[in-house]
């Protein structure tokens, strides 16, 4: 007969995995910056008051002409437009969600003067004191070394494991709240690196359609009034390329910016994992 009152073995733990929390930002406004985007060509820029010869007719793509202004001359770029300035609104709606993002990770004051304050309150054994200035960082550094200080103070009163066994524990206590943190940067930076090819492209494409509907023109038409149209529609195709290359741009620097960021905390992180390991078998041998 089974022995009842024996033990059942504690499962071993799992390592933490990252946040799969929806990403409905993510999901949602791509498809809102392009809706927004055909908005603001078909009834900002393309306004029947913003042209001489509105088309009464309207519709999906009404066909007016002569603009009055040279930023309404962008709506007569084409279909491509509207696509183009939604690239640019994803562009700025990820801009201001990384900048919040990243500023909330970067946490209060300076990464480096914080872990020196650690190491001087563990170097004081003073852990109290230390796990206190990660709450006042706030930020994925504060939030990696508080998971691991909280092992580090667990591990000076077992008495079961050797030090290398404490310091491989609290190590692994840090690998897995690093865990947690990581994507949370990296989140979304993609939108920004494709728009950042795909926009330029996209932008030579509509200059291309605008081309060939120039020449089209004047291949029909011929003489002076159809040169003229066709000197206009290559100004107004270009428009195309400089709003893709405008938004692949803009795309660019924030994602340069949103990467040397990132990889500033990384390091701060990669340190405090650092400073705890090496101060714990200093202190605790």
């Amino acid at each position: 007969m089974a022995d009842l009152t024996k033990p059942t073995p504690a499962a071993p733990k799992q390592a933490a995995q990252p946040k799969k929390g929806g990403n409905l930002i993510a999901t949602l406004a791509p498809i809102a910056c392009i809706v927004a985007g055909y908005v603001i060509w078909r009834f900002v820029l393309g306004n029947a008051s913003n042209f001489t010869s509105p088309d009464p007719a309207g519709g999906f793509w009404p066909a007016h002409k002569g603009p009055k202004g040279n930023l309404t001359k962008m709506y007569e770029g084409g279909i491509v437009v509207p696509i183009l300035i939604g690239n640019l609104l994803i562009v700025l709606t990820f801009v201001i969600e990384r900048l919040l993002t990243i500023k909330k990770a970067a946490g209060a004051g300076n990464i480096t003067e914080f872990i020196r304050k650690v190491q001087f309150h563990l170097a004081n054994k003073e852990v109290d004191k230390a796990i206190a200035e990660c709450d006042k960082q706030k930020g994925s550094v504060g939030n990696v070394m508080k998971s691991g200080l909280k092992k580090y103070k667990e591990m000076i009163t077992n008495s079961e494991l050797d030090t290398e066994q404490k310091v491989l524990s609290i190590q692994k206590e840090i690998e897995e709240a690093t865990a947690l943190e990581l994507p949370m940067l990296e989140k979304n930076l993609v939108f920004l690196s494709t728009i950042a090819s795909v926009a330029t492209l996209l932008g030579l494409f509509g200059t291309v359609l605008g081309m060939i509907r120039s020449f089209s023109k004047l291949g029909e038409e011929g003489g002076g009034e159809a040169a003229r149209e066709l000197s206009q529609g290559i100004s107004e195709a270009l428009y195309n390329t400089a709003l893709g290359i405008g938004t692949s741009a803009i795309a660019i620097i924030m994602y340069n910016v949103f990467t040397t960021s990132i990889d500033g905390i990384t390091y701060g992180i990669d340190e405090s994992g650092f400073t705890l390991t090496q101060s714990f078998a200093a202190q605790y041998k």
